[in-house]
């Protein structure tokens, strides 16, 4: 089963759901399939763990990536390039946006509604059940229920996005898409896919499952670590 995703697709979730990684990977794999793919980074909260760190490997792979002004790149501030708002309007075969986390993080969405609401986006809210506050389905349907409320937009999806970082095996794989499965069942809405590190995703036993599996090639890595080599993967 193949992730088949195109048009606009905005990736939301709590902090430290890893929406971001998704979001990288996710342009990353629809790219390696032939799809035009742009990403826009609207993290404008969180100092760390953005999009904007793997900018170089995402262009080398022919991925655009749409960034806030230079002078704004380190700064926790409400500043939006309008490139953006003109990157929805002409979007490209497969657009993400990363918005930040939480309620605070998707607030920049709804300054961006009068452009957002007419293109009819996927909004998917990744979920960690490893992480606090998401560990139940009354906590995922909160974060949801705040984050459509500052966004001013539906999650149309759920991605299940289990990991414990580098302490991650199969189990919590699984465990994570169950947990997932059965939140989008309750909820009313589609599980567009799962992930699971790229040196784990054959013993998860994905063939069974009823949603694609996106392997993951972590870019987001503290000083200390490399990350994985797109190019060299591709």
């Amino acid at each position: 089963m193949q992730i088949q995703i195109e048009g606009i697709v905005v990736i939301v979730g709590n902090y430290g759901s890893g929406k971001t990684e998704v979001a990288i990977n996710l342009a990353v794999h629809r790219r390696r399939a032939g799809v035009s793919v742009r990403l826009a980074d609207l993290d404008l909260v969180n100092p760390y763990f953005r999009t904007r760190e793997a900018r170089d490997a995402l262009g080398r792979l022919g991925i655009d990536v749409v960034l806030p002004p230079a002078r704004y790149m380190h700064a926790d501030l409400p500043i939006l390039d309008p490139a953006v708002a003109g990157l929805i309007r002409q979007p490209a075969q497969l657009t993400i946006l990363d918005a930040g986390g939480d309620d605070v993080g998707a607030t920049v969405l709804a300054s961006l509604h009068h452009v957002l609401a007419p293109a009819r986006p996927q909004v998917l809210q990744v979920v960690n059940p490893m992480r606090p506050f998401t560990e139940t389905h009354a906590g995922c349907q909160r974060i949801q229920r705040e984050i459509e409320a500052a966004a001013r937009l539906k999650v149309t999806g759920l991605v299940g996005n289990a990991n414990l970082i580098d302490e991650t095996v199969p189990a919590h794989i699984i465990e994570g898409y169950h947990f997932v499965k059965a939140l989008a069942e309750e909820v009313g809405l589609p599980l567009v896919f799962v992930t699971a590190p790229a040196h784990l995703a054959a013993e998860c036993g994905a063939d069974d499952w009823i949603c694609p599996l996106l392997p993951i090639e972590r870019q987001l890595v503290p000083p200390w670590k490399r990350p994985v080599d797109l190019v060299a993967a591709s």
